[in-house]
């Protein structure tokens, strides 16, 4: 598959972190041409780190990687997912996903 035409309109592409077992969103990232070629080789998350510029592998230091098995795209051809399945918690925080903070929440009056 040519990979290239994910990265037309920029270098990077933003990636979901789905788990395949239940559908919850663990994590987003940032995947460049080469990380998303070494997701598919390896069956392991890559993504590009936008703070230091640098290829990295989710689980490469803390043992938590998430193992994927498929990679979706949307219809633009700009935003990916990867659905997987994680080894232990996501977030760096020791968290099971990153999206753990309730930042609003329509309130039963509301309703």
């Amino acid at each position: 598959m040519e990979l290239s035409k994910f990265f037309v309109k920029s270098d990077l592409v933003p990636v979901v972190c789905q788990d395949e077992r239940n559908g919850e969103v663990l994590m987003l990232g940032y995947a460049n041409e080469e990380a998303l070629r070494r997701t598919m080789e390896s069956g392991t998350a890559w993504f590009f780190s936008r703070s230091r510029q640098k290829l990295w592998n989710k689980g490469e230091t803390s043992g938590n990687f998430i193992f994927v098995s498929k990679i979706l795209s949307d219809c633009d051809d700009d935003t990916l997912i990867y659905l997987g399945t994680p080894k232990g918690p996501v977030c760096h925080t020791g968290s099971r996903t990153c999206f753990y903070t309730t930042l609003w929440e329509k309130g039963e009056a509301s309703r």
